[in-house]
């Protein structure tokens, strides 16, 4: 599996696994459903919800390698 970047789309990170849902709830983005959340980057949805994009990345390919 390919590891995640800041330019990963969220709904992408979503498909691949949905597991990796409660990393975006954390960080107040709620509105996973919805199409123009699932198609922002990591990266974008950080800027928003002022988190580190570089920590997120970590996290989640962390999480993912784990599995």
């Amino acid at each position: 599996m390919a590891a995640i970047t800041k330019d990963t789309i969220i709904g992408d990170i979503l498909d691949l696994d949905g597991s990796t849902a409660p990393f975006f709830l954390e960080m107040g983005m709620h509105c996973l459903g919805c199409p123009s959340a699932r198609g922002e980057s990591l990266e974008q949805a950080c800027a928003v919800h002022g988190v580190d994009p570089d920590e997120l990345v970590k996290k989640i390919n962390a999480h993912l390698q784990d599995k």
